[in-house]
């Protein structure tokens, strides 16, 4: 059952910890999973601005890949054939009731598995869309009050925004899991959650039913972040829970947050 206080972040589309109004995160989406383009190189590159700048950091998973969010000092491993993107790349689920290409729900610090596991071009307008089966990243929380809230109320919001045509009517298909309290293996302490929309109607090619896992916490400077990983649910290639317990496992502080 979705409570109140779930559904109010339903309507307002998630968080205001995440959004992208400094210009430097591009705004490229599709549906249902979101792609994403990299922002316009400053005129002096950091090293984290390297496309594969994880690569040079040790995984806690022997063979895994690390994904870096200096945004918010944050890490975390996937395994080998998960594609890492840039580290400035903001990606999200555009919020289909405005429908100004603004966004849903979304984050940064990504990587996806089988960026292009679904291509479609249901609206016959010549420009295909591509989904992937799954992606993850971690996200501001500016303005959130505890863990248990965020790890709810954000992993409603992917599987809503990203599963759904985002109406009132499809809040009849989403479960929304219960906040559990959860250490990671580097120690980071904060709450997780899961929730899923099932019963979906597939009008379109890709459509699936969806699930997304949140992981709450704070970073170095105490302010709250959110872990997330969302995914197709009910296809023959869904990502396990085995999977997603083992990658979640392993997100963890890097460095000092570039944002306050």
């Amino acid at each position: 059952m979705v409570t109140a206080a779930v559904t109010g972040f339903l309507v307002l589309g998630g968080s205001e910890g995440d959004e992208a109004a400094d210009g430097k995160d591009a705004r490229t989406t599709t549906s249902p999973s979101p792609a994403a383009t990299p922002p316009a190189s400053p005129a002096s590159p950091a090293p984290t601005d390297n496309p594969r700048s994880g690569e040079t950091l040790k995984p806690t998973v022997a063979g895994w890949k690390v994904v870096v969010n200096p945004k918010y000092g944050t890490a975390f491993d996937v395994p080998a054939d998960w594609d890492v993107k840039r580290t400035g790349v903001f990606t999200f689920f555009e919020d289909k009731q405005k429908g100004d290409g603004s966004a849903y729900i979304g984050f940064s610090g990504v990587s996806s598995l089988k960026p292009s596991y679904c291509v479609s071009d249901d609206d016959k307008d010549g420009r295909e869309e591509t989904s992937s089966l799954a992606a993850a990243g971690t996200k501001g929380e500016m303005g959130a009050k505890d863990t248990a809230s965020i790890a709810r109320g954000t992993s409603a919001a992917f599987a809503f925004g990203g599963y759904t045509d985002q109406s009132a009517a499809a809040e009849k298909y989403l479960h929304v899991g219960e906040a559990k309290s959860f250490t990671t293996a580097s120690g980071v302490t904060g709450s997780v959650a899961t929730s899923y929309v099932s019963g979906v109607p597939k009008k379109n090619k890709c459509d699936t039913d969806g699930k997304a896992v949140t992981f709450a916490f704070k970073n170095s400077s105490g302010n709250f972040v959110s872990w997330s990983l969302y995914g197709a649910k009910g296809v023959k290639e869904e990502l396990s829970d085995a999977t997603i317990d083992k990658v979640l496992a392993t997100v963890r502080l890097h460095g000092d947050p570039t944002v306050e």
